[in-house]
């Protein structure tokens, strides 16, 4: 069992995880298309992904040895604790030249993400949280230089002027059968939809009052457990598409209350398979 220090210990060693391979991302701009490689349908791995994942592991592994690493591109085994790592999340963003992209280090304990840092170099973003601790924009400790931290908090703005962030199952289009009804109801109910294309920073956005909810299939742990306990912290709900707590099986639902109802409501009225 994790206790406060032990928490506030894990999200320095978090933030501090992210800043080290948001700086490998930095040093790369401009050479984007740097052995990059086709992983899958419109899923691609760089040089730049691979050296930020090891550069974080390196780090992880000085500041806590006794914790594995679960990472995007390398793997890694999982503990009843364990790190949470993407390396580079948005990397078709970064290949295109969009700046919306971010590293995203999250410590997983008990199945449940208990602090977090997400870091958007491009956009000078800094995000990060601790269970029970809050959700933080900027400041020192988190990467945000010496202008202090804001506390987050999800917006609250009705459902019809709500704008909702989304990305398509583009890794399995099968699951449009299921994915494609609910995004037709969620579009009918809200004022907009955005798709940024990098989950870490839209689960950022949602706990910062930007977006007022986030809905994806398909997604990997390393993904969502940092941006998702943001949302938490910062007063949302975040679940699995069926309303559980499983959302780092890859299928979530993020955002302020009502807007996660809402979402929740479009997802109960699809098919659970396609």
């Amino acid at each position: 069992m994790l206790d406060d220090a032990d928490i506030a210990r894990a999200l320095a060693v978090a933030e501090e995880a992210a800043g080290v391979g948001a700086a490998v991302v930095a040093r790369w701009q401009g050479e984007r298309a740097a052995g990059s490689e086709l992983k899958g349908a419109g899923d691609y791995v760089t040089a730049v992904d691979r050296e930020s994942e090891e550069a974080i592991r390196a780090f992880l592994g000085r500041a806590t040895p006794e914790v594995p690493v679960v990472g995007e591109e390398e793997g890694g085994r999982r503990g009843p604790t364990y790190w949470a790592v993407d390396p580079l999340d948005g990397t078709t963003n970064y290949l295109l030249g969009f700046p919306v992209v971010a590293v995203s280090v999250a410590l997983v304990h008990d199945g449940r993400p208990v602090a977090g840092a997400v870091r958007a170099p491009f956009l000078g973003l800094a995000f990060s949280a601790a269970r029970g601790a809050g959700a933080w924009a900027g400041g020192a400790s988190a990467g945000g230089g010496a202008g202090g931290r804001n506390r987050l908090s999800v917006s609250g703005r009705p459902l019809q002027r709500a704008v909702v962030a989304m990305a398509y199952p583009f890794r399995n289009k099968a699951l449009m059968a299921r994915y494609g009804p609910a995004l037709d109801r969620v579009r009918a109910e809200v004022e907009d939809l955005r798709r940024a294309g990098a989950a870490s920073l839209d689960l950022a956005w949602v706990a910062a009052g930007v977006f007022d909810g986030y809905f994806e299939l398909n997604l990997s742990e390393w993904d969502v457990a940092a941006g998702a306990l943001m949302v938490e912290e910062a007063g949302g709900v975040v679940t699995d598409w069926d309303g559980g707590p499983g959302y780092l099986r890859g299928e979530i639902l993020a955002g302020s209350p009502a807007t996660h109802a809402a979402l929740l409501a479009a997802a109960a009225a699809t098919p659970a398979s396609p």
